[in-house]
């Protein structure tokens, strides 16, 4: 089967539902929408929308497979061995166009799967064009304000492991496979879903997160003391779907390099096939945004386990920039001395 044949196969595998009203939801045993599986969140689709695109909020099928075809060829073209007598690569070209993991490690989508029918341009579809509102003006100052503190306290502090990034020191997924707004990443991008009486837990391969939702009616007020990395989520059910409030983020946290101490994440979670599961957000801070705004992402079903991320297993990185570190202090107190 050639290439383009195998694609159009996997796109209609993936983005053709099961007839919407015929379709029947499983279930628990306690009689909830069952979503107990392990779910693939990776696609083609932006998180917003190419200003080109205007509001276009979703590709013709000729569209899209051109767009596949661009994807594969790029595949393809990066996955060729490199001639071993080439010359020396300049410095600013040292890494390749797909960055510094090859193609066995990464795990790229390359098709535009389909949300009730339609082949998305981006995962944002409220507002109309697809992008995030306008930020709130009193916090264009604060950034600069907040990314010079940063970086003199931690992200790019080397007295310790403290002043390193959260990813760096395993403390969260590198990219926001947990969120806030659980987005798709280049690899390890698996989310596998633990239901319960009373609680939803969705476990991240990606340096092993898991988030616990709690089924319930209100939130405990105590909550807002105890900021977590993932947020503090409270869910309920809306027919067959899962309505997951999120609050109270760690101020470390950032969601697209903004603060989220103020963030509020309603997510949605319904399936609509056995293979796939459409997870929807929207994203409230009127500290931050001028207004709200709201996507989708499909996430395809898959018969594989997830396995444990160690991620601080082999992590020579954190030794060998801190070990640097003090290096550059002794240097600097020798010269200093003469």
């Amino acid at each position: 089967m050639k290439k383009t044949s195998q694609l159009l196969f996997l796109m209609t595998m993936i983005a053709t539902p099961v007839l919407g009203q015929d379709y029947q939801v499983p279930r628990t045993e306690w009689g909830v929408p069952d979503f107990r599986a392990v779910w693939k969140h990776a696609s083609i689709i932006p998180f917003e929308r190419p200003h080109s695109l205007g509001e276009k909020r979703f590709y013709t099928e000729e569209e899209a497979l051109t767009i596949e075809r661009r994807e594969q060829q790029r595949f393809d073209a990066d996955n060729e061995p490199l001639d071993p007598n080439r010359p020396a690569p300049v410095v600013a070209d040292s890494l390749p166009p797909i960055g510094n993991y090859d193609l066995f490690w990464r795990d790229d989508a390359q098709f535009i799967p389909t949300i009730d029918g339609e082949l998305r341009t981006s995962a944002i579809i409220d507002p109309p064009d697809g992008r995030m509102p306008a930020l709130h003006p009193e916090m264009v100052g604060r950034l600069e304000e907040l990314r010079r503190d940063d970086q003199a306290t931690r992200g790019r502090n080397n007295d310790g492991p403290e002043g390193r990034g959260l990813a760096e020191r395993c403390l969260i997924a590198f990219g926001p496979l947990s969120g806030p707004v659980m987005m798709p990443i280049i690899y390890n991008s698996h989310l596998q879903f633990v239901q319960s009486p009373g609680y939803v837990v969705i476990i991240a391969e990606m340096v092993h997160d898991a988030r616990i939702i709690k089924i319930s009616d209100e939130r405990n007020p105590a909550s807002a003391a105890h900021a977590k990395w993932m947020g503090d989520s409270i869910g309920h059910w809306e027919g067959d779907t899962l309505v997951v409030e999120t609050r109270h983020f760690n101020d470390w946290h950032t969601f697209r390099g903004l603060p989220v101490a103020n963030l509020t994440l309603t997510e949605t979670f319904r399936r609509e096939a056995n293979n796939k599961l459409i997870y929807g957000f929207t994203v409230d801070d009127s500290t931050v945004f001028t207004d709200s705004f709201s996507g989708e992402y499909p996430l395809s079903r898959i018969d594989e386990p997830i396995y444990e991320y160690a991620c601080h297993e082999g992590n020579y990185g954190m030794l060998g920039i801190l070990a640097g570190a003090r290096k550059l202090e002794q240097l600097e107190a020798e010269e200093s001395g003469r």
